[in-house]
């Protein structure tokens, strides 16, 4: 699935590196690592630093999702004015 002619959407988000880029990961791929550091977030025992490097990956993963679903608004959007 493209979003606004790009294959991309993560091109400006920074992350640890604990996983694949976030530059190409799919929406469903960042929603599930998301859940996953989250999850890790909320269980503790982590280091103060392992908790800071987590929480960016999650903003990272969550810019992610958050341009998918842009994408996917704008072309929603784009059709429903298409058919109107």
């Amino acid at each position: 699935m493209s979003v606004s002619g790009s294959d991309a959407p993560g091109a400006s988000a920074a992350g640890s590196g604990a996983s694949a880029s976030s530059e190409s990961l799919g929406y469903e791929q960042a929603r599930d690592e998301l859940i996953d550091v989250v999850r890790r977030l909320e269980a503790g025992g982590t280091t103060l630093e392992e908790s800071l490097a987590l929480w960016e990956r999650g903003e990272a993963l969550a810019k992610v999702c958050r341009r998918w679903l842009e994408g996917a608004r704008a072309r929603l959007d784009a059709a429903l004015e298409a058919e109107g």
